[in-house]
């Protein structure tokens, strides 16, 4: 009687490498390539329409919808750090392909960590410098939190120029391209390309990862919601950016870059598809790494430069009505329910 053939047992058969193996089955080539165009228009929307209606006196938008964008954006901000970039970051950098001293130290959120603390020097130094600055020029930087006192509108981390300095306050008003007014104009640069350089790399990664996933349809919907959001959210706080005329254009380029980092990911996905393994050593490593250093600087962005100098150190705030408290709270609140709820499924 001949012997059993164990080549087909169950104790013998060949089990796939996940952290190895390459299985990118990518149906759907088409609607994956279409994909890439659908997105830069829902990202390109979100991000330049509170940018462009805002300065268009065509584009009529009432100011209360400017009001529930820049809060709603506020909220989307925070949740994106909390539930789309940490929450895979510690998934990734949990990854079972991991070994050493990956797997003995709660690496995500110490690099998230170092990344709140890098922003946060990074700005000290800034002010500091800016200051100094403007000392030097005879202009007093008065408020540390980064407002317009004249009217609570935020200033995105720069030194404020001082009410008591007339021929200066003159060249802001006016929009001339003064010192004052440019080191004001590169501090909100500056604060506008920590937000922006935080939200850059995750949407690259996620724009590769639609390119060879598997439940791409699901995925794909879910896309189209969250790049918009998001870039509504960048948008509105580019939309309220003070720069002179001559820096006019900044806020336009911030929205276009955004509008194509998603699509940039897909087209690099679908080109290195037949290599590339999401679920790889490497792939978890720089995934796990990039999305924890985006989550430091949008929780720092959203939690310091967006709740507490909108609702703390805003003069406008202070003043304000409790039902105009109570309708920020709510549209902030909104928007980082929504943007949670689409966590269920990228």
């Amino acid at each position: 009687m001949s012997s059993p053939d164990n080549s087909t047992s169950p104790s013998n058969a060949t089990t796939p490498d996940p952290c190895g193996n390459i299985n990118n089955n990518v149906g759907l080539l088409g609607l994956r390539v279409g994909a890439l165009f659908i997105i830069m228009f829902a990202s390109m929307t979100g991000a330049l329409f509170p940018v462009l209606s805002k300065r268009h006196k065509t584009i009529r938008v009432p100011r209360p919808l400017f009001e529930f964008a820049k809060y709603f954006g506020s909220g989307v901000i925070i949740a994106t750090a909390f539930i789309h970039l940490l929450s895979p970051a510690i998934t990734a950098l949990s990854s079972t392909c991991l070994t050493g001293n990956w797997t003995v130290y709660p690496w995500p959120l110490a690099i998230s960590m170092a990344s709140v603390f890098g922003i946060f020097f990074l700005e000290l130094f800034a002010f500091r410098w800016g200051s100094a600055k403007l000392a030097s020029i005879g202009v007093k930087a008065h408020d540390p939190h980064g407002h317009d006192v004249s009217n609570g509108a935020h200033a995105a981390h720069g030194p404020e120029v001082g009410s008591d300095t007339k021929s200066h306050d003159s060249e802001l008003e006016k929009g001339t391209p003064g010192r004052a007014v440019l080191d004001t104009a590169v501090a909100q640069v500056l604060g506008i390309a920590i937000l922006e350089f935080g939200i850059v790399f995750h949407s690259v990664l996620i724009g590769m990862t639609l390119a060879v996933d598997q439940q791409f349809k699901t995925l794909f919907v879910v896309l189209i919601f969250h790049q918009s959001f998001e870039g509504l959210g960048l948008g509105s706080r580019l939309a309220f950016m003070k720069l002179p005329p001559k820096y006019n254009y900044v806020p336009i380029i911030g929205a276009l870059l955004y509008g194509i980092t998603t699509p940039i990911g897909i087209a690099i996905g679908l080109g290195i598809k037949s290599t590339y393994n999401p679920n790889s050593t490497t792939a978890s490593i720089v995934s796990g790494t990039f999305d924890s250093i985006s989550s430091g600087i949008l929780l720092y962005t959203g939690l310091v430069e967006l709740l507490a100098h909108e609702f703390l150190f805003n003069p406008d705030m202070h003043q304000a009505s409790n039902k105009k408290i109570v309708s920020a709270s709510i549209c902030m609140l909104l928007g980082a329910g929504l943007m949670s709820l689409l966590g269920r499924w990228a």
